[in-house]
């Protein structure tokens, strides 16, 4: 050992070589941490890719919104992030995990990247839009390597398709909830009637949580 060497060589036996300096050694157990490893230039480059594809959810407006011809309308990123605001705040529901139901949220709509916000006024079966965005999500999982964050990505996103795990129900709530609370802001704003969107998700919610989210909203409709 090195603190051995420097003690040997002392004539007085410390290691600093001068008397009535303290010899210290350190722990066994003590020894420099290995560097944390660097992400490598291949995974940079998929995360990259990836987060440039979904520049387009940042961009692409809102089809609902636009048919209608509402001014500035919102983004398909704009409606993902305040949904997953909605999942922080809810309050704690027994047996759902929020953090997936905010991760859920943030990934629900992101083969829209790809494919657009189609709606039900374009003429596209379900099944066929479900394809779609099967393919898109398929190719958006691929950008990133097949790492874990993708196989994260794929299972959300089957999983609220599927509407079956409590977090689905939930964030399929907070969709609807969403989007009414949109209409009800472009009505006040731009003095537009978007009746259209409340009775479309009328007596469609799963949750309390939705139902009574989708009440208040009602609530302050008919006040105004």
């Amino acid at each position: 050992m090195a603190t051995e060497a420097s003690a040997a060589a002392s004539p007085s036996g410390d290691a600093a070589g001068s008397p009535g300096v303290e010899k210290r050694t350190a722990p066994a157990s003590a020894s420099p941490l290995p560097p944390s490893p660097s992400p490598s230039p291949s995974s940079a480059s998929s995360a990259i890719d990836f987060l440039t594809l979904c520049h387009r959810l940042k961009t692409t407006k809102r089809a609902g919104w636009v048919k209608r011809d509402v001014k500035d309308p919102e983004s398909i990123g704009d409606h993902m992030y305040r949904m997953g605001l909605m999942a922080l705040i809810a309050s704690d529901i027994p047996g759902v995990d929020r953090n997936k139901c905010i991760k859920m949220a943030i990934v629900h709509d992101i083969a829209e990247a790809i494919v657009g916000d189609i709606t039900p006024s374009d003429g596209i079966s379900k099944v066929e839009k479900s394809r779609r965005e099967r393919e898109a999500l398929d190719h958006m999982c691929r950008l990133l390597g097949g790492e874990s964050q993708a196989k994260e990505i794929n299972e959300l996103w089957m999983e609220y398709e599927a509407n079956l795990s409590p977090e689905a129900k939930v964030v399929k709530d907070l969709d609807k909830v969403e989007m009414i609370l949109q209409a009800l802001e472009y009505e006040n704003e731009q003095g537009k009637d978007l009746d259209e969107f409340f009775v479309s998700t009328a007596g469609k919610f799963q949750t309390e949580l939705g139902k009574a989210w989708a009440s208040e909203i009602a609530s302050r409709r008919k006040r105004q």
